[in-house]
């Protein structure tokens, strides 16, 4: 019976997951051309303690490859006890050509960050709000892109990807495989009509749009979720004007986890906005990767117990490996230009992380950046 209950779960996986590599390919790279920036954004970033951090983004923000007249960036503080605001304080005169604003987060709801975003949005100069995180490092032709981009699709919400910059070590290369998972979902999802992922560091929409939707109103319960229940929302409401931007000059890099502790952290966070989640499909995949990877560990203690032979559970383990390993290579290729390997230990490790991960997230609480929320 066992046997029969792995077999269909498999089946199911590799349908969703043969879905999203379908999906990946037809979404086609984003090519810009000369035409004349014309857009104006309003660069949106939310912090809290990052000063090792944020001398990174804003350099790399004062190193933009669009004029400087057609953005500004606002800085929004959430109660850092570190040297945070002074950094920022030193770079806004020392960039005194880019429009800038230093606010403190104002505590409406669960969520610090949609708070965060929220304050932003009655003093922003600019149409085009643009959110990233201070612990990433944008690319000079980031604002180009997206405005070229704009320009031609004439969107009204615009995702982007993410990815880490690591260091040549099995943790950090652990953490960038769950992250192109993560990356090459969101793109399948939309290549095949249903997005339902999204990163908030490299995240774009308008103003218009996001008052149109009552911004975070009915999604502010949850800690997390400024990125995907909004782009759940947007899709809900109006799936035509929600674009991925698939472009090498429109990828985001942020900093993997060091700490075991703090990658757990970090995981239940991002896992516990499933349970927010409207979209149907978005959904009955969580459920259908939980399961997939549970019973891996199920399969295996079973195994143990000789209720089932080695060859099926091994059978279950390398059909699931080589289904992800094609989702993987095509993100890697994308988002990475070192050759892609998928080692046999990660893939061995993961489904026992993220079923704790996950089932974690259905009951527990976390803490992320000295605070607790509870799920």
């Amino acid at each position: 019976m066992i046997e029969v209950v792995l077999l269909l779960i498999l089946l199911i996986y590799v349908v969703f997951i043969a879905q999203l590599i379908y999906g990946f390919n037809k979404v086609k790279t984003f090519e810009k051309t000369e035409l004349k920036p014309k857009t104006a954004f309003s660069i949106i970033v939310p912090f809290r303690n990052e000063a090792k951090n944020l001398p990174k983004l804003l350099n790399s923000i004062s190193n933009l490859n669009y004029p400087k007249e057609l953005f500004e960036i606002i800085l929004i503080d959430d109660f850092s006890t570190d040297t945070s605001e002074k950094i920022c304080i030193q770079w806004r005169m020392a960039n005194g050509l880019i429009e800038s604003t230093l606010l403190e987060n104002l505590r409406l709801s669960n969520s610090p960050k949609k708070d965060a975003i929220s304050r932003a949005v009655p003093i922003l100069k600019h149409e085009w709000m643009v959110t990233t995180d201070a612990d990433c490092v944008v690319s000079e032709n980031w604002l180009l892109t997206l405005d070229n981009f704009i320009q031609q699709k004439n969107p009204e919400m615009v995702v982007g990807a993410v990815v880490y910059k690591t260091k040549n070590n099995w943790f950090h290369h652990f953490q960038q495989l769950d992250l192109m998972s993560l990356q090459g979902t969101t793109i399948g999802s939309f290549g095949n009509g249903n997005p339902f992922m999204c990163n908030g560091a490299n995240f774009a929409y308008t103003k218009k749009f996001f008052l149109e939707l009552g911004g975070f109103a009915g999604i502010n319960s949850t800690a997390s979720g400024d990125d995907v229940l909004l782009l759940q929302k947007a899709v809900a409401s109006n799936l035509d004007k929600v674009h991925y931007l698939k472009s090498k000059e429109f990828i985001v890099k942020t900093k993997p986890e060091n700490d075991l502790f703090q990658l757990f952290m970090q995981r239940v966070r991002w896992a516990s906005k499933t349970t927010s989640y409207k979209n149907t499909y978005a959904k009955s995949l969580a459920v259908v990767v939980l399961l997939m990877n549970f019973s891996l560990i199920i399969g295996f203690g079973f195994l143990v117990l000789g209720k089932i032979r080695i060859w099926y559970w091994s059978s279950i383990f390398l059909i699931k490996y080589v289904v992800d390993y094609f989702l993987l290579y095509k993100s890697n290729a994308y988002l990475n230009k070192r050759r892609f390997l998928l080692p046999l230990a990660s893939s061995l490790v993961y489904p026992i992380f993220s079923s704790i991960v996950g089932l974690y997230s259905l009951f527990g609480s976390f803490t992320w950046k000295q605070r607790r929320f509870f799920n």
